[in-house]
């Protein structure tokens, strides 16, 4: 692997007629953290991810690696690995031979097919047509392709897609190995639940606009709010204690629980204490990463 340079978009734009599916996008991938792609459908996320790999030509701006398009950087499988369509596979080709065509044409050594394959759990099924192949298992062969020039940067559009709960934590996995080892990983994906759990640093597109680029938990902190959940058999007596405390306090909807804002579960825990108040439950909640999006691209909608 050479030393990885950056993945960059510079004011980038692309337009389809009247249709502006990018809007002056700017933002920098950088290595050793892995960089989830997230928006709405029709935001512009794949044709970005197409302009970065000289797919789609820019209406303006440029997508960069290192400063320079692709297509004018030297041995540039060595360099970016993407897999954006899975199932862009001739069905009759083995995984091996496949893997074996697209190294050829990017001038990689041969074993590297088998390091591969064996890297994605499709070794045992290297002599299988692809045409055969599961949803799952044209997923692992489209991150084996990827990944066949050993590139510094590599790209995944919608890479779980069709992978159960245990293909899911070996992508997982697998994408924050490559930027363990210092590569720069940029993924999209639906799932909001699995970008929580996989990417460290967010860029969020809405309407082919840039929304935020920033670390995963700063994006939540940001555009979430959190609160302490108690639950007591002495509700009355515990909310005057938290009221007496400064605490904002109120009583659930149903059942005996207790809603704080703007205080720890250690403030509620001490004014229990205090107050001599039982506690069955103590619980810290804030909103999840789907929550921040869908608030966030909620309120850009009422602005349009």
């Amino acid at each position: 692997m050479q030393p990885t340079p950056i993945l960059q978009a510079h004011a980038l734009v692309k337009r389809y007629g009247r249709l502006t599916a990018v809007d002056h996008l700017s933002f920098a991938v950088r290595p050793g953290v892995v960089t989830g792609f997230l928006g709405p459908n029709g935001a512009g996320k794949s044709t970005t991810l197409r302009m970065f790999l000289g797919l789609d030509r820019p209406t303006g701006g440029a997508a960069t690696v290192g400063g320079l398009p692709l297509a004018e950087t030297p041995h540039p499988m060595r360099v970016v690995g993407a897999m954006l369509d899975a199932r862009a596979v001739h069905p009759r080709r083995t995984a091996r031979d496949h893997l074996a065509a697209v190294a050829r044409a990017g001038r990689v050594r041969r074993d590297r097919v088998d390091e591969v394959l064996e890297l994605v759990g499709l070794g045992p099924a290297a002599r299988r047509r692809a045409g055969d192949f599961s949803l799952g298992m044209k997923q692992r062969l489209g991150i084996a392709t990827a990944l066949v020039g050993d590139p510094g940067i590599v790209i995944f559009d919608e890479p779980l897609n069709g992978l159960d709960p245990e293909g899911i934590r070996w992508a997982r996995g697998l994408m924050r190995d490559l930027a363990a080892e210092g590569r720069t990983v940029l993924f999209s994906s639906h799932l909001m639940g699995e970008m929580e759990l996989t990417a460290d640093h967010l860029v969020v597109v809405h309407r082919g606009r840039l929304l935020a680029d920033q670390p995963l938990t700063d994006f939540i902190a940001e555009h979430t709010s959190a609160h302490v959940r108690a639950r007591t058999p002495d509700r009355d007596d515990l909310l005057t204690a938290l009221r007496r405390a400064g605490l904002d306090a109120a009583p659930d909807a149903a059942g005996p629980g207790v809603t704080v804002t703007g205080g720890t579960t250690d403030d509620v825990g001490r004014v229990a204490a205090a107050a001599g108040v039982e506690l069955a439950e103590l619980t810290a909640v804030r909103d999840s990463l789907e929550d921040a999006f869908l608030t966030m691209t909620a309120t850009r909608k009422d602005a349009a």
